[in-house]
Order: structure tokens, then sequence, then C-alpha cells
């Protein structure tokens, strides 16, 4: 092993939690962490509504190999301890089997009623261990970012009152992309409005049983159960990361809506699921195209099989299975970045927001068309925060942002400039 390669990590880990309701074992959050064995500083990120950790190794591996003294470490939240992955260790005809086969463990919700009361406290607990293992003591700095509602959780983290410590005072910075809050997502179309008695009626639901969305399986059109969505995209990317040119070997069992009158291959089936052309704008990637044999050729920002290798697993995956109703509910409740009737009917204690006083990178791809960056101006001028960097580029999707290659790739060069002129923090 050389002299590098000892300096260096790159290890899927486990942080204890919080204590909450459920079993012992689900009290943890993976890490998966990347780069500089002896960095002073570690920058935390969090994906989007289902974005597992895996969604970060291509940006965890360029930003940590630009800098002399840095780890990046993403979070699976600790629903994604929910999810049986066991299947993808094996080959990806055992994994299609024992998943199409229907032998993998699915999580009922009638089983799962302790998740109901894993909402945002629960989460921003957990992410608080997460920032204090990274942090060592003090003797490394840490910046907390997030993509999607990922940047949403970063900021109501900063303004979160961790029995009376600002949760800001943890940080050296903040970095939110694509996300936000206030209305950060009103440029992508959607608008949040929950009047007390609709978030009321919402929690009912959640204790009656309601404790896991499908919004991913089903806004993708592959299924009906919360998990549906990640085990095509797993599988799909498990047969092209193995045999890219063979024959599509789930050609005849994907939704019909993904089929074709023509022969696919392996990578043109999986690169036709991201494709921004044909999914859904949340979800998509440009990185080339079918040809007419039913192959994928490259092209554009991304790298078909950057992807593929993100959310082939099998732990870290790219997508969590079981995204929670609690903490949807607590990110909508809290919108409004500031203590109201509706965040104490819920317990959200969002005290500190105006007294933030830490860096706040921010990136905007084409998804919200400018809001997030509004968004982001409007929590700088009503708080402490000393400087807001703002960057932007419409061309790239909103998926691209974290898989596009480095010379593509606005987001990773300007953060990668942000981490590097941070100010080491007093400890």
């Amino acid at each position: 092993m050389s002299q590098e390669q000892q300096d260096w990590i790159e290890a899927y880990e486990y942080v204890q939690g919080v204590q909450a309701a459920g079993p012992a074992e689900l009290q943890q959050v993976g890490v998966l962490k990347v780069g500089r064995r002896d960095a002073r500083r570690v920058l935390v990120l969090l994906g989007g509504r289902e974005g597992g950790a895996g969604v970060f190794r291509h940006t965890a591996r360029a930003l940590a190999s630009a800098a002399d003294d840095l780890q990046v470490w993403a979070v699976d939240r600790r629903e994604q301890n929910l999810a049986d992955l066991s299947g993808f260790a094996d080959t990806p005809e055992q994994a299609t089997e024992y998943y199409l086969g229907g032998h993998y463990r699915v999580q009922d919700p009638a089983a799962s009623a302790f998740a109901a009361q894993w909402g945002l406290e629960v989460l921003l607990e957990d992410l608080r261990r997460v920032v204090r293992a990274a942090s060592d003591g003090g003797r490394r700095d840490v910046v907390l970012g997030g993509v999607s509602v990922g940047g949403s959780e970063a900021l109501l983290y900063a303004a979160w009152d961790f029995d009376g410590t600002p949760g800001y005072r943890d940080l050296a910075g903040l970095a939110v992309v694509d996300g936000g809050v206030l209305n950060a997502y009103s440029g992508a179309g959607m608008q949040f409005d929950l009047p007390v008695e609709a978030a009321k009626g919402w929690l009912a639901a959640i204790e009656s049983g309601a404790v896991f969305e499908d919004f991913t399986s089903t806004t993708t059109g592959l299924g009906d159960r919360p998990e549906s969505a990640a085990v095509w995209f797993q599988l799909a990317a498990r047969h092209a990361l193995a045999d890219p040119d063979g024959p599509a070997a789930l050609a005849d069992r994907v939704p019909e809506a993904f089929r074709t009158e023509g022969k696919l291959t392996n990578a043109g089936l999986f690169g036709r699921l991201v494709d921004a052309a044909h999914a859904h704008p949340s979800y998509s990637v440009q990185a080339g195209r079918l040809d007419d044999s039913g192959s994928w050729t490259d092209g554009g920002p991304t790298r078909l099989r950057t992807v593929a290798e993100a959310f082939a697993g099998p732990r870290p995956g790219a997508w969590l299975w079981y995204t929670l109703n609690r903490v949807m509910l607590d990110l909508v409740a809290a919108i409004d970045f500031k203590e109201t009737e509706l965040t104490r009917l819920l317990g959200l204690r969002l005290a500190h927001a105006e007294a933030i006083d830490v860096p706040l990178y921010t990136f905007q791809s084409g998804l919200t068309n400018g809001t997030t960056g509004q968004a982001a101006a409007a929590v700088t001028a009503a708080s402490r925060i000393p400087e807001l960097s703002l960057f932007s580029d419409p061309t790239l999707t909103h998926q691209d942002v974290v898989y596009a290659q480095w010379e593509d790739n606005r987001f990773l060069q300007t953060l990668s400039q942000f981490l590097r002129g941070l100010p080491r923090r007093e400890s």
C-alpha cells in the first residue's frame, strides 16, 4: 500500500444516534467517509427526500481529492436501517430473483409504529452526533450541507435549539444546494401552505399507521410501495455495471411504461431510467443517449457509470427505501424558518434562525429557476450570516449537480473554493 493510500479513508461506518422509539439496532446512522485521514475540516452532507449516502460518493471523492485537508461525510438517515439490502451483495442475477421474486423483507407499516415518532427532532439529534463525531472534540471544523431537503435540514440544524445550545455553534459554515427554506422550492412549482388543522390531520394519519410515503415510487411510475423505485434503480444499476453491453436483463420485467419495442442493453435500460429526456426533473441526469441499437452512448456533463456506481451499492446505495411522513410534515411546517403556532404544536425548536453567524454557500441548478438563491438571500438578510456565496448553473439538472464530472461541474468547483476560503474556527 502506498503512502497516499494509507493517508486516505473511504469507508462506510456507523455513528450511534439518539435513543428514540424502536429496536436497539435502529438507533444508529450510517456514514460514508471519504478523504484525508488527518483532515482538519469535514464536510457533512445530507441527500434529498430519497437521497442516501451513495448519492455523494462521486462528490466526496472529487472534493477530497481537490483539497489537502478535507474529509467528506455523507449521511444515511436512520430509516435506511429498515431497508433489506442484503440481496445486493450477491450477483446481479441472484439479486434480481431475490427482489423481484418477492423474497426480500418488506417493512410493514403496521409493524413500524415507532417510526411515527421519527420526525425532524430525531433526525437532527442523530445529525448532531455525526457532527460531533466529525468535529473530534474540536480538532476539526465542520461544514454542514445538503441537497434539496437535505439543504433545508442543514439550515434547520443551524437554527435548532439543542437544550439551550444553538446548532450553528457546532459549525464553521453551511452549504445549501437546490433547496432550503422560505420560498426556495417555488421556482420548481412547489408551494407550501399548511394550516394548523391540516397539520393535525396529517399527524393523526401518521399516528394511525401512515408512517412511510410512496411519493418517489409513484412519481417515477415504478410501483406503489415506498421502496419500489429504489429497488428498480439499484437492480438496473447492478446489471449496468456488471455487463453494460449485454442484453438488458430487466427489459421484460420493468413496468410497462419503461419498456421499448427495440432491444436494450443493460446500460441502455439504466440510462433510460435516469435520462433527462424521459425521467422526472428531480431524478434525471444528462449522461448521453440511447443509440439505434439500444446501447448507451455517453455525452453531457455526467457519465452514466458514475450514476450506476452510486446506485449499485450494496451499502450505501443512492436512495432511501423508506421516506418518513413525519419528517416531511415537520419540514413543511418549518418552511417559514421561525417559530410559529405550527412549529410549537409539533415541538420544533427553531429558536436561533436570526442569530446564525457562519458563512453560507448556496448553489442552484436549473430546477428552481432562481428561487433557491432568493431564499438564501432572505435567510442571510434576516440573520447574522457574514457572507452569502451564491452560484448558479441552469444547464445542470438537479442530479447532475452531484454526478457531473469536475470539468463540467460548477458546483464542485465553487464549493471547493468556498471550503478552502473558510477561516479556521476557534475551538
